[in-house]
């Protein structure tokens, strides 16, 4: 397995591997590796002939007061994980180095950014799409794999693949839950025991919401309803959006 820091050494490589005519699978990742990610590497080894999982903590999506100096890093540990997972390539580029002095350039996608988590976090789909092109641009990939926990940002991603005529089939990975149905996530870490309990509203609201619509219950108002009843016991939590909506990618 190779560890690269160096952008143009990246590019070299995976134009290389271009060349040769090999299937590159880029897994996206801010690292803190989990059961979720490498469950994508799972996705892919079988249609790559070569898989590059990317680790970089993408400052331009967190937002002032975010937790961008505390986000969860461990990368000896992940790199042990892509070892154990048969990862070809880790890319663990420098900030300095993906984003040069006074850049001035970002990618904005407007139709499925604006909303939900759009409007509490403004400036954060920007940066997923502007660092999610740049990775593209260095790795070349044939395949690029993320997982459906981040629902908004699928599509936000998969609008402007499309738009931007990147030549890359995009492979959602299912979600990944913890024994109790708590979605996997990096910032899980950051729990407390009370605040790990009230976060299991929100799985058992979607399963609250599941339930009725497969008996029958089809009044979205009726169903959010009782989501938001499910949501609301939960005294840690504060809810900034709840709304059914279909699936347009």
């Amino acid at each position: 397995m190779q560890v690269i820091h160096s952008v143009d050494e990246m590019h070299r490589i995976s134009e290389k591997l271009r060349s040769e005519g090999r299937t590159i699978g880029l897994v996206p990742t801010m690292g803190s590796l989990h059961q979720g990610h490498l469950s994508l590497v799972d996705l892919v080894k079988d249609r790559a002939d070569t898989i590059i999982l990317s680790i970089f903590i993408n400052p331009t999506q967190f937002a002032p007061g975010e937790d961008l100096e505390k986000y969860p890093r461990d990368l000896d540990r992940d790199l042990n994980l892509c070892k154990d997972r048969k990862v070809d390539i880790v890319f663990v580029p420098e900030s300095k180095n993906i984003y040069l002095e006074g850049h001035s350039t970002s990618v904005i996608e407007e139709r499925f950014s604006s909303g939900f988590c759009g409007l509490s976090r403004p400036s954060h789909f920007q940066g997923v799409t502007t660092v999610c092109a740049k990775l593209f641009n260095i790795c070349c990939p044939n395949i690029v794999v993320f997982g459906q926990k981040d629902a908004q940002q699928v599509l936000v991603l998969k609008q402007m693949i499309k738009d931007l005529n990147f030549p890359i089939e995009i492979i959602i990975g299912d979600i990944f839950r913890e024994d109790d149905g708590l979605a996997m996530s990096s910032r899980n870490a950051y729990l407390t025991r009370e605040q790990r309990k009230d976060a299991l509203f929100l799985f058992q609201s979607l399963q609250e919401g599941k339930n009725l619509l497969e008996n029958g219950i089809f009044e979205i108002e009726r169903i959010e309803d009782k989501m938001r009843e499910l949501i609301n016991k939960g005294k840690l939590l504060n809810l900034e959006y709840l709304k059914i909506v279909n699936r347009t990618l």
